[in-house]
């Protein structure tokens, strides 16, 4: 595949007073025409992502924020614990008295409870952008003017596996990013066996920027060459029709299961590679004992597997035989691992790819999360990319980033994690710049409930997201397009000079400034500044990247240059496999960074925590939130495809996909006629936990017995006054669990749940979500 980009031409069109710009979803070029905003998709890019189109209708949209605003209960009583917060009314201020209260009040709390009583709760993807990316601004503001902050650790999207591949196999970007490429696939490789798909919603979308998408014709380049790419998921979109895959379906939250079942059959029919196991792998011995039965009494056949996964038997068999013998790529999806016990799929992919003697291998072996997102499966740059230092940190108090909830209703009660019995810090104020929890968290009538414990809840945004409309302090940022940087992704080698397009909305400011200015209030501007302008700060972050091509004798263009070019081409590493193709050449002189230096079947380590919801090999465990009466259904709650998260939710391109204004749904027809629901009704969905609206299309692309509702529609409570009141707009983690995935790495479970389904007969509610406050 060739890696060669082409800029401006035949990249960017910078002509007629188009700028360069870029996002998470992909480069463009973009400029304020008569008719309002225009964008052009990079030109260089085969596979364009149609997000970019949000970027015109919410430029201006009626859902941003235009000015500084307090709500009123917090205005005239002050900080402390109320339940008012979502309910109460918002009153506009100047600049100048938003500030001061606020720095007053961060001034109160450090000098009283000290930074250990501040949760800084952002979770980025605000922006491609390396100089006013959200997350880093928020904790860099937090490290230098209140002395640190509580921090989050992990992420929603791979909260169990980030926790636990680094103690089985190696650290978690050597996985994911220096291993398996689409290059590789699509030379090299001979069949995948896909649990949970590669969607191309998700590759689509990059933590930095991203110039070219090639899932899609490394898949159809690996297609035409013979590779069989085999779907275990219960939505046959999950791999594009390019692959031309073999779609079939298990029960949702079994994968676990079947994976057993095929190892059983390589063992049974001696078509494992017992070599490969003896050689680079550790505790194998301990596993096959509870893989024949040894250990428990139940050997994990084919048999077995096929009646907790519902895949046939001689399904599973033919499975294992195909596999055997091939250059073949096991694959594991987020999803996967984003639902209760979510550790054991990633491990028991793992040993199936052990098994099959594939792991090192170009092309071959285990691929966590491939297609999750768009730096996966990629080279990796060689030069640095600019980086902004957040300081340091005076302290070291964390939690799991889906323990939010947890943490604020259960200040000093104690919980596993990682093998640790650790205690919930006691928060006074939450800082949240970036990122929506009301999108991101789970049982959000529980998050309510939670963010009404502390005294003060401050919140940067752009738009009257839930999240600010549940805040205290409510203060307007500017969006991407309104502001300079550098875009860049370590896995991409484009580096984009991100011009302004458009002046900023009303009086929205840069995080930048306002942070600067509260580092005034604080005593603290200096050293948070550095003494430098915005434009300062992207010159200083883009030198070490100058300096290291100069270094390497390759074009180095000054940074006067490099904003005129609007871009540059740095280097990337080869594909060599990396980490795990090292260990396989030379497993004595390049062990893994595990215990044993070797791919651990089994783990002393894990096996030590005494954990039960994680012991220390993959094993099958009984889930407990399945369907039951009153709630006879799977709830897939994964992400969009016409938007990142809940970003841009009222743009056009997020809107086009909704229907009466609603959030999307899919169910099986035979579930529909059950309940004499039509394609095109709007549904209730609900459980023990809530309720929401939805639209519903109805398709045999969707397994029977599963609903799926994609996440990121922005919370719209009917009634706010209600504590489970009717989300009309249709966010499925009304509906979601808020419980971590096991006692080890305490990851998300919002992927799965149960629910039942009817056809909403009623008025229908309007949608407020994008009115503004």
């Amino acid at each position: 595949m060739d890696d060669t980009i082409g800029f401006p031409d035949p990249g960017l069109d910078l002509s007629d007073g188009f700028k360069p710009h870029t996002s998470h979803w992909g480069v463009f070029s973009a400029r304020q025409g008569e008719a309002g905003l225009e964008v052009r998709a990079y030109a260089g890019d085969p596979d364009p992502n149609g997000i970019i189109d949000n970027f015109p209708g919410a430029l201006r949209h009626q859902a941003r924020i235009a000015q500084p605003a307090i709500r009123r209960g917090w205005l005239e009583r002050g900080p402390g614990p109320d339940d008012r917060r979502g309910r109460d009314e918002f009153v506009s201020v100047s600049w100048e008295k938003a500030l001061d209260l606020l720095g007053d009040e961060l001034g109160r709390i450090r000098d009283t409870r000290g930074p250990g009583a501040v949760f800084g709760g952002s979770y980025g993807w605000s922006s491609a952008g390396r100089f006013h990316h959200a997350q880093s601004q928020v904790h860099r503001f937090l490290n230098i003017a209140m002395g640190g902050y509580v921090r989050s650790v992990n992420s929603y999207s791979s909260g169990a596996s980030s926790v636990l591949l680094p103690q089985i196999l190696c650290g978690y970007e050597d996985i994911t990013k220096r291993n398996v490429t689409w290059e590789q696939i699509a030379t090299e490789t001979d069949i995948v066996l896909a649990f949970g798909g590669m969607a191309l919603k998700n590759s689509m979308v990059a933590g930095g920027s991203i110039s070219k998408h090639v899932e899609r014709g490394a898949m159809e380049a690996a297609r035409r060459r013979g590779c069989e790419f085999i779907l275990m998921s219960p939505l046959r979109e999950d791999l594009p029709v390019e692959a031309g895959a073999e779609w079939m379906s298990c029960v949702p939250g079994t994968d676990t299961a079947l994976m057993l079942g095929i190892v059983h059959t390589l063992v049974s029919e001696g078509l494992h590679d017992q070599a490969f196991l003896d050689r680079y792998t550790e505790g194998w011995p301990v596993f096959l004992r509870y893989l024949t039965g040894e250990t428990d009494g139940q050997p994990k056949h084919a048999e077995w597997a096929a009646a907790i996964s519902g895949v046939a038997a001689d399904t599973i068999r033919t499975l294992a035989r195909r596999l055997a013998g091939k250059r073949a790529l096991i694959t594991v999806s987020h999803s996967l691992q984003r639902a209760e016990h979510g550790e054991q799929p990633v491990w028991m992919g793992m040993v199936l790819a052990a098994a099959l003697g594939q792991i090192g291998l170009a092309g071959g072996g285990y691929a966590y999360s491939l297609g999750a997102i768009g730096y996966y499966g990629r080279r990796v740059n060689d030069v640095p990319g600019p980086t902004l230092g957040q300081g340091r940190n005076g302290v070291r108090d964390f939690i799991p980033v889906a323990r939010i909830a947890d943490m604020l209703l259960n200040p000093g009660s104690t919980y596993r994690y990682n093998g640790e019995t650790r205690t919930y810090p006691d928060i006074s104020l939450v800082y949240w710049a970036g990122g929506n929890p009301f999108h991101h968290h789970q049982d959000i009538n529980r998050l309510r409930k939670a963010f009404a414990q502390v005294d003060t809840f401050v919140v940067h945004d752009l738009g009257w997201t839930a999240t600010a409309r549940h805040a205290d302090i409510v203060l307007p940022a500017t969006m991407t397009l309104e502001r300079e940087d550098i875009g860049y992704s370590s896995n991409d080698p484009l580096m984009v000079a991100m011009h302004r397009i458009a002046e900023p909305f009303g009086l929205a400011r840069d995080d930048y400034e306002i942070f600067a200015d509260l580092a005034e209030r604080l005593g603290a501007r200096e050293p948070f500044t550095e003494g430098r302008t915005s434009r300062q700060w992207l010159e200083h972050l883009y030198e070490p990247t100058r300096a290291s091509l100069a270094k390497r004798g390759l074009e180095a263009p000054s940074f006067d240059e490099f904003w005129q070019r609007g871009s540059l081409v740095v280097p990337q590493q080869p594909d060599d496999g990396g980490r795990l193709r090292s260990f396989r050449e030379d497993p004595v002189a390049h062990p893994l960074p595990t215990p044993s230096g070797r791919i651990e079947i089994f783990s002393a380590k894990i096996a030590g925590h005494g954990d039960a919801d994680c012991p220390g090999h993959p094993v099958w465990l009984d889930k407990t939130d399945m369907p039951k009466p009153g709630a006879p259904c799977f709830l897939v709650a994964n992400q969009p495809v016409t938007r990142l998260h809940s970003q841009l939710d009222f743009g056009g391109h997020s809107l086009q996909g909704k229907h009466r204004g609603r959030e999307v749904a899919r169910m099986n027809p035979r579930d529909a006629d059950a309940r004499g629901i039509k394609d095109g009704d709007i549904i209730r969905l609900f459980n023990d936990r809530g309720a929401c609206l939805a639209a519903v299309h109805v398709t045999d692309g969707i397994a029977p017995g599963v609903v799926q509702l994609p996440t990121g529609a922005w919370y719209d409570p009917a009634d706010p006054e209600d504590d489970a009141p009717l989300c009309v707009h249709g966010n499925p983690n009304v509906l979601t669990r808020d419980i971590g995935t096991s006692s080890f790495a305490q990851g998300c479970t919002g992927q799965l749940t149960a629910v039942e389904v009817e056809k909403f007969a009623g008025n229908l509610p309007p949608i407020r979500a994008f009115d503004p406050v």
